[in-house]
């Protein structure tokens, strides 16, 4: 069969035959203004789109991001000794490195790559594994990490092994399954055993000092840098996270999706404390990046009243289920968030690092939490 590809360094460069080729756009995350939004206000960001051609036609897509990552942002987080942790700092001379992130690095999911209905699915998938490797050999690069596959696909993307990756499991995606009869939060929490139900109704009450407002895009803007400093808040609490979304993507994502991009403010007496975040792509809600002021979430609950007001806006879209996206995995399964494995690959650039690296990534734990079944 043979494939070729191609690589855009901007969506408006890319032939609008080639989405229709591929008839992907129904899912928000492949359409030309969702990726669009990000590269237009995430300008330190190496963008790059590779289509997969069979007869000049689309067959597969891949979203690529270059970033640059602190060292010890990855390695505090994998258990090592700090022996083994030093090697591998000094292994990077204690830097940072440029890595390829082969999906979307600021969605958790299965976003990065598409391949079409009715195509050989392995093949197409090592012709993007090859495209990578191209574009790669041609930057200055340390590392390449492949993200976020569910276990439906390994059968496809375990043939990133034949190309020297390493796999690794990393946190899981937090999933709630809605019930259609759940009609209403007051349903959806009389479905709750009774410990639970108590916990969920204790964040509303706690919280019930705060004003909760869903932005406009003008609010948006008008509250544009306290969101991105509780937005800040969080990646500074956060175990790790690859790169600093600039929020200005948030005004481009409201004014192309309207109502379908939903941001909603938390206020104190008039300051703002709290915001969430989610995209309603077809029957699905997606959580998003959240932000909160820590100095007053204990007293004012302000992070489990947004777990509550996702719950809420899920029922509310008359959604079927709910991603609570990765972390802070075992609150999220006291509402009924499920674990959603993902498998991730990385490797090295260069041959001799690779081989050292692999038995590291192959040995990467993720962090345990335990598991809730609060539903009756």
């Amino acid at each position: 069969m043979d494939l070729n590809s191609e690589v855009y360094k901007a969506v408006n460069k890319i032939p609008q035959r080639y989405w229709e080729s591929l008839n992907c756009t129904s899912n928000i995350y492949y359409s030309p203004e969702f990726l669009r939004a990000f590269e237009l206000s995430n300008t330190d960001i190496d963008f790059n789109y590779i289509f997969i051609l069979k007869n000049d036609e689309a067959v597969a897509f891949a979203n690529t991001q270059i970033v640059t990552v602190g060292i010890e942002t990855i390695t505090k987080n994998i258990k090592m000794s700090s022996k083994i942790r030093q090697i591998v700092n000094s292994m990077f001379c204690n830097n940072s490195i440029k890595v390829l992130f082969c999906g979307n690095v600021f969605l958790s999911g299965e976003y990065g790559t598409f391949l079409k209905d009715g195509e050989p699915k392995i093949e197409t998938f090592k012709a993007i594994a090859k495209a990578v490797k191209k574009l790669y050999r041609c930057k200055r690069l340390h590392t390449i990490f492949v993200k976020d596959f569910e276990d439906e696909s390994l059968y496809i993307t375990d043939h990133l092994k034949s190309f020297d990756y390493a796999s690794m499991h990393v946190e899981p995606n937090m999933i709630i399954s809605l019930k259609a009869e759940w009609q209403s939060f007051e349903d959806y929490t009389e479905a709750l055993k009774s410990k639970y139900r108590v916990k969920a109704n204790r964040a509303d009450t706690k919280s019930n000092h705060l004003d909760a407002k869903i932005f406009t895009e003008e609010d948006i803007i008008c509250h544009k840098d306290g969101l991105q400093a509780l937005y800040q808040n969080t990646i500074d609490n956060a175990d790790f996270n690859a790169q600093i979304l600039n929020l200005d993507t948030y005004i481009h994502l409201k004014n192309t999706f309207k109502d379908k991009f939903i941001v909603k403010g938390y206020f104190l007496e008039s300051k703002l404390v709290g915001f969430l975040s989610a995209m309603q792509n077809d029957t699905h809600l997606d959580a998003h990046f959240i932000g909160i002021d820590y100095s007053k979430n204990k007293e004012y609950a302000i992070y489990p009243r947004i777990l509550n007001d996702y719950v809420r806006l899920g029922i509310k879209t008359k959604s079927t289920q709910i991603n609570l996206g990765r972390t802070a995995s075992e609150i999220k399964s006291t509402l009924g968030a499920q674990p959603k494995t993902l498998t991730c690959y990385c490797k090295h650039k260069h041959y001799l690092p690779n081989q050292i690296l692999k038995p590291f990534i192959k040995n990467v734990q993720i962090k345990s939490f335990k598991e809730h079944r609060p539903f009756k």
